[in-house]
């Protein structure tokens, strides 16, 4: 279970942890970094600062993640924002107050850490906001939230459909891996509870091993490649757990859904496990909940495959909510060829970010399609 936890890890953005009081000069850059209503955050200022700044959002940590104060205090091991630092922009990130499932708390802890920044440097005479999968929805409810304080925002790989939406997907995968193979997977309703055993990384992969049909299905139907169905299986069961812990119960409910799309849809319904939602927990994603209004340019960001958030997800769904806001006109979508989630190479980070500025300076949207 340990090996698994750095592996998920690994597979995820990495967050970078601050120390609680710390300022210093590398490079020639100046390092401020401390804690902001108990989120460690640190800023970073390159000596060539054209005075502008990017917020940066990270994604989702795992929730046995301890958050080392000394790891990253060098912001050179930073690859998620060197192409930002390279053209002289300052950028901000906050640690978050909390690890696990934390769109709110990102979004409240990015906010008031561009505060502190501008009281403390001045106002920036441009400011974007950025970040990478559930950063990525972080950057979505800032933008559609506090526009007010942004020139233009990058959601990348992004949670930016409805953040219920999202997370329930991850409990229907492992809802009909759990009933087209029976008895590899604890029950669901256990696992949210947080009374199931630790899940057998060993025995799902042997279980699709053993009908790599039926687990092709079961992988199409969640735009997915069957190389990463054990994988995603075993991630979202560490999801449901955090979730389930941190709304005091289940908040999903799929006693309405109907699967279909499988070998055997009207067999799968009738044995699909149905969870009901906790009375109670009904209002746990509702906070900057996703809504389509964005008011500023916006550059949603993917890979042409991602079998964490995938396009149905991270870009149709937005897309739908902001033509149906009438917000279109803000609105452009790029994509890479990269093969996973937020696989990207820091010049193609770059180049988007190119892209953005120049529709932000010159008014001129950028044609959506492949980055090139």
């Amino acid at each position: 279970m340990k090996n698994l936890r750095i592996l998920l890890i690994s597979l995820m953005i990495i967050v970078l942890n601050y120390p609680k009081i710390h300022a210093q000069n590398i490079n020639g850059a100046t390092i401020d970094t401390g804690r902001i209503n108990n989120a460690m955050f640190r800023i970073v200022i390159p000596t060539n600062w054209n005075h502008n700044l990017v917020m940066y959002a990270h994604g989702y940590e795992m929730p046995a993640t301890k958050q080392d104060p000394k790891r990253f205090q060098n912001p050179a091991v930073d690859n998620s924002v060197k192409p930002f630092l390279d053209r002289g922009f300052a950028v901000a990130r906050s640690a978050y107050r909390k690890t696990g499932w934390a769109l709110t708390e990102g979004v409240n802890d990015t906010e008031a850490l561009r505060k502190y920044f501008s009281k403390k440097y001045g106002k920036p005479d441009t400011c974007f906001i950025t970040g990478h999968s559930m950063g990525g929805g972080i950057t979505l409810a800032i933008i559609e939230n506090f526009p007010k304080y942004y020139n233009g925002a990058m959601p990348m790989c992004p949670l930016a459909s409805r953040p219920y939406l999202q997370i329930k997907m991850t409990c229907d995968i492992n809802l009909v891996f759990a009933a087209l193979f029976p008895g590899v997977i604890p029950p669901v309703s256990e696992v949210i509870k947080g009374t199931a055993p630790a899940l057998s990384m060993s025995a799902v992969s042997a279980a699709i091993k053993s009908d790599t049909l039926l687990a092709s299905a079961v992988a199409r139907g969640f735009e997915l490649k069957l190389k990463d169905l054990a994988f995603v299986v075993m991630f979202n069961d560490l999801i449901l757990r955090d979730i389930g812990r941190q709304a005091g119960g289940n908040p999903f409910d799929n006693t309405n859904t109907l699967y279909n799309g499988f070998p055997d849809d009207w067999e799968l319904n009738q044995k699909v496990e149905r969870l009901a939602a906790t009375p109670g927990t009904e209002d746990f994603f509702n906070k900057y909940d996703r809504t389509g209004n964005t008011t500023r340019p916006t550059l949603l960001v993917h890979t042409i495959y991602d079998q964490l958030i995938p396009a149905n997800m991270a870009v149709i769904s937005y897309d739908n909510m902001v033509h149906e806001n009438g917000k279109q006109s803000n609105l452009v979508t790029i994509y890479t060829k990269g093969q996973g989630h937020c696989s990207f190479l820091p010049t193609e980070t770059g180049k988007a970010f190119d892209l953005l500025r120049k529709w932000v300076s010159e008014g001129k949207k950028p044609k959506p399609g492949i980055l090139e």
